[in-house]
This record gives C-alpha cells, sequence and structure tokens, in this order.
C-alpha cells in the first residue's frame, strides 16, 4: 500500500473512531453505571439513571454525541518506533478531528485564544492536544482518544505540596476539590488522581489515571490504598448523580504516580463527568485495528 493511501485510511478509522467516542461510552462505564443505577435506592437518583440509560440508547440508535459538549478531543499515544506513519501521525489525528467536526457531527469547540473567533473545525493552535509516548522494538500504535469537555475535565486543578504536609494533604486537596467543584461536574465522576515531582507531571499523571479502566487498581499497594481511601471519602460526601444526592458520588478514583524531588509533591485532579467519552484503538503496521474499550464494534 501506498504511504498516501495509508495517510488516507488511518483518517477515515480514525475520523469514524472518534465519532464512535461520541456516542457510544466504553464498555467499563457502561457496566459501572449499570451497576450504580442499580444499587440506587433514592427515587430521584433512580429517574437519573434511567434518564442517562435514555439518553445513551438514544445517541446510538441516531448516531449522535450523547452531550452536546463534545470537548476539546486528546490523544495520548503510544507508538513503536517502527510504525510506518509515525511521521504522519500528528497531521493524520488533527485531519482525523477536522473530518469527524463535520460528519459526526462535533461541536465547534476550538476558539483562538485572545483573537477571540470560532475555528468551526475543532482544530486551531495546540488543539487537538497530542501526547506521545514512544515505544522501542515496536511497528504498532496505542491511541487513547478523550473527549475532554469543559463542565469535567478541562477545569483540572494542580498544586505542588511541601514534603512536611505528607500524603495527608492530598486528602485534603482532592477532597476540597471535589466539595467545591465536584457538584458541576455532572456526578457520577471518574477521579483521575495525579502524583509527581511538580504541576506538569501531576497534571499529565492525573489525565493518563482518567484512561485507566474504571474498577481498575493502581499496582502500588500504598497507591490503591489511596484510592480506596479517597473513593469512599468521596462517596460519603452524597453528591449522587449530577448533584441531586445519592448514595455514590463517583464511578471510580484511579491514581497515578511517578517519582518526585524530595522537596515537593506535586499532585493534581482531573474528572470524567458520567458520560465518560474515551475509547482506546490499537493499530498494526498494516493498519490493522482492535478496540478493546468497545468490543463489538466495527468502523
Amino acid at each position: 500500500m501506498h504511504k498516501e493511501n495509508e495517510i488516507s485510511k488511518l483518517t477515515e478509522i480514525m475520523s469514524k473512531f472518534i465519532g464512535l467516542v461520541s456516542y457510544r461510552l466504553p464498555d467499563d462505564v457502561e457496566s459501572k453505571l449499570k451497576e450504580l443505577r442499580e444499587e440506587e435506592i433514592g427515587e430521584m437518583a433512580k429517574i437519573i439513571y434511567k434518564t442517562m440509560d435514555e439518553n445513551q440508547k438514544l445517541a446510538y440508535e441516531m448516531k449522535r454525541p450523547s452531550c452536546q459538549d463534545t470537548g476539546v478531543l486528546q490523544f495520548f499515544i503510544k507508538c513503536g518506533e517502527h510504525f510506518p506513519l509515525m511521521g504522519q501521525l500528528n497531521t493524520i489525528l488533527r485531519e482525523a478531528t477536522y473530518k469527524s467536526t463535520m460528519e459526526t457531527p462535533l461541536r465547534h469547540n476550538s476558539v483562538e485564544t485572545f483573537d477571540e473567533y470560532n475555528t468551526k473545525k475543532n482544530i486551531g493552535t495546540g488543539t487537538p492536544s497530542i501526547f506521545w509516548e514512544i515505544e522501542p522494538d515496536s511497528d504498532g500504535v496505542e491511541i487513547y482518544t478523550y473527549m475532554a469537555g469543559g463542565g469535567c475535565s478541562l477545569p483540572g486543578v494542580a498544586t505542588v505540596l511541601m514534603p512536611g504536609e505528607g500524603y495527608e494533604a492530598i486528602v485534603k486537596f482532592v477532597l476540597d476539590r471535589m466539595t467545591s467543584y465536584g457538584l458541576n461536574a455532572c456526578p457520577p465522576l471518574l477521579v483521575g488522581v495525579g502524583v509527581g515531582t511538580s504541576v506538569e507531571t501531576a497534571a499529565m499523571n492525573s489525565k493518563l489515571a482518567l484512561m485507566r479502566q474504571v474498577d481498575s487498581k493502581n499496582e502500588n499497594a500504598n497507591a490503591a490504598k489511596l484510592e480506596q481511601l479517597l473513593e469512599d471519602g468521596i462517596n460519603a460526601i452524597g453528591l449522587g448523580p449530577q448533584g441531586l444526592k445519592g448514595l455514590k458520588s463517583v464511578m471510580g478514583v484511579n491514581v497515578v504516580n511517578t517519582a518526585r524531588h524530595p522537596s515537593t509533591i506535586g499532585v493534581a485532579v482531573n474528572t470524567g463527568c458520567w458520560s465518560h467519552r474515551r475509547g482506546l484503538i490499537i493499530f498494526d503496521k498494516d493498519l490493522n485495528y482492535n478496540m478493546p474499550m468497545h468490543k463489538g464494534e466495527v468502523l
């Protein structure tokens, strides 16, 4: 296959995949929402979960985005050093974003800062956001695709704590954020907590935490304990679906951590709303693909 044809093929597949992510929730989110719906005892909470379920069924039937805010597209890439279209991937993803914007369609969410005009393409200076990791001795690519909405994930927050504050300060930081902002982020939430050495590393970790499966656990026993403690604490707040009270406030809490400087503890929080529109697509060198978070779907 000539490179031009490969570029065209990958652009078409990614455009369709973006559209799929906009109207079909990933398997783990669908499963968790069903579980929370069945646990709920409050009448209002039951009605809200039923409405969410009906919303998703209609979105899938009509092949239209399940939420009017289709967010800013964010791509988290793990690319093999031998993947044949590695050099063209940024351009392909930008073109796929534009193509899906026109064909799905997606709301126009790229406004040029200071110039104050909407590009009406969902592409602009620095958008979509594309983050890279290079994998040695591989010829495939993994692409997490995320619709970061203006009401949930985009208003993340990060800070650097002094080491004397300890890990208890991470808990306080997260709970302060949930009590002041969680109500507005369309719960039940997937809460991504990043811990690192600075605001930028912590912020990236918190976004990567949102890519993890809802019921996954951190491999580090202490971090996994923190995940459970935070989940229990946020649930105890009683936000409930759409912030109108209920048994559970979150789908889960995921912590991603990296090493830190001895004098700092960077921490960040990002949230995914109940309509947590993210997906993973994996390509081999011949552009055969699979979608582990959307089993049974074909593009």
